[in-house]
Formats: C-alpha cells, structure tokens, sequence
C-alpha cells in the first residue's frame, strides 16, 4: 500500500509527489537510458528518447514482476533543462502513454553529461510491490 505525503497548507504539486511511504518488496531500477534493447539509439530527439527511456524502466519492472503504478521513486537526468520544459508537454504526453496517471516522488536535475554520448537523457525509478494483506 501506497501512502503520498501532503504536509498541510502545501499547494498540490502537478506532475509528481512530494513524498511516498510504502511497504513491501523493493525494485531498484538503474539508470536507463533512450536505447532499444540491443543498445541502439533510433533517435536523437529528447522525446523520443524519453519515450523509449521510460519503456525501458517499465521493462526492467516487468522483469521484476512491477508495473510502472508500483514506482515510489523517480530520478531524472537530463542535458538540457530548457529543451526539456520547452517539450515538456510533449513529455508528459509520452509520460502518460508509458507510466499511465501514476506520479511518484520526482526529481530532476540538468547535468554536464551522460556516459553515453548520445544520450539526452537518463531515469533512475524505485518501485515497491505492496506487501499482500492477509
């Protein structure tokens, strides 16, 4: 079971939560990035990349028995922090398309670069399968 946190008086974010408590089995998933699954780019662009970025994450979970209503947790890596809020309603789109109406704890932070060269950019998700109630 899920719990978001809302400390009172606070405006609503948009988007994501600002805290999750959750209890049961945990599914860390690495930094995925905007490559298919033989480790190929079929596009350069940001949106594209972040569409194929969070299948990736969503395929990790399923690999662990998660589904994407189970992430707690979500980091965002990205190069270019302005092409990302001009796009971003394109994000949200493919956000919504992927992950589905489920916004867990979110950051997102600009950084210099990605290991990968032709990365734009990188998601980071912690998931929690409930624990069963008996």
């Amino acid at each position: 079971m899920f719990e978001f946190l809302q400390p009172a008086g606070w405006a609503r974010p948009i988007g994501y939560a600002n805290g999750v408590a959750a209890r049961g089995k945990m599914i860390f998933v690495a930094g995925q990035i905007g490559w298919n699954e033989h480790c190929q780019f079929e596009s350069d662009d940001l949106v594209a990349q972040t569409s194929q970025t969070l299948k990736n994450v969503a395929a990790v979970l399923r690999a662990g028995g998660a589904g994407p209503e189970h992430i707690v947790s979500m980091t965002w890596f990205m190069l270019d922090r302005k092409e990302y809020s001009a796009r971003l309603k394109e994000i949200g789109t493919v956000y919504r398309d992927v992950i589905g109406r489920h916004f867990p704890a979110m950051t997102a932070l600009q950084v210099s670069g990605l290991i990968e060269d032709r990365a734009k950019v990188e998601i980071q998700a912690i998931a929690v399968i409930p624990d069963q109630m008996d």
